[in-house]
């Protein structure tokens, strides 16, 4: 006659059989990187003026903004935008308002340092440079992060068998995170205004991309066997 176990019973087999893993928790760490190429450059470019009415400054400001748009415009691949604009008084010591200054920004972005430089190095006969920021454009991050993740995952993979093997104990993974840092960490970038030239053409921007570091670590734990 087959062995057949009541209800109770089962549910007492199974709260029994995971008691076999009950043995110590060891929390183990890893972490891993991957450098990604900076291959996005973005640069803010201003305009900025002064004078005793907001009226001629505006004027002035908002022809130089739009002689810089059409430039930029005209360059393949690169993305241009208007940024901020702001005008605000400048006050003496009486209290009262002495002059006015108004500032205006220009966004540019593409993908090719080496065009990019050119054009920024044109502007900069007129604008001012505010920042430039070199990161991994996002499917190069994605590629760089994913490399990063199978590496300190199988980094922490290894620590547990070490454990493991050390206390001849056999073992099972009972918690993982995975947290990534790093994404956006341009590289520093020392710039200097054109210098003049005899020619027409204007010197390009020196611009040198370099590479971010994409950083993953994975924490968790592991639970021996007896």
């Amino acid at each position: 006659m087959p062995n057949r176990l009541t209800l109770p019973a089962r549910f007492a087999l199974l709260c029994i059989t995971p008691l076999a893993w009950a043995g110590p928790i060891v929390d183990i760490a890893a972490e891993a990187s991957q450098p990604a190429k900076n291959d996005l450059v973005r640069a803010t470019l201003f305009a900025e003026a002064g004078g005793a009415s907001p009226k001629p400054l505006a004027a002035k400001v908002n022809a130089q903004m739009a002689d810089a748009l059409r430039v930029s415009k005209a360059v393949p691949g690169v993305k241009s935008e208007s940024g901020a604009t702001r005008t605000y008084p400048i006050y003496g010591k009486d209290g009262q308002i002495a002059s006015w200054r108004m500032r205006s920004e220009l966004l540019l972005e593409g993908r090719d340092v080496d065009q990019l430089a050119e054009l920024v190095g044109r502007l900069q006969e007129s604008l001012g440079i505010a920042q430039l920021e070199f990161m991994p454009a996002p499917e190069t991050r994605k590629a760089a992060e994913a490399a990063a993740i199978r590496a300190a995952i199988a980094a922490f993979q290894a620590r547990a068998a070490l454990v493991g093997e050390t206390l001849d104990k056999p073992y099972q993974i009972k918690q993982m995170s995975i947290n990534t840092s790093g994404m956006h960490r341009p590289t520093p970038v020392f710039y200097r205004k054109a210098a003049p030239l005899l020619a027409d053409a204007a010197a390009p921007m020196p611009m040198e991309a370099g590479e971010s570091e994409v950083q993953v670590q994975v924490s968790g734990q592991i639970e021996l066997g007896d």
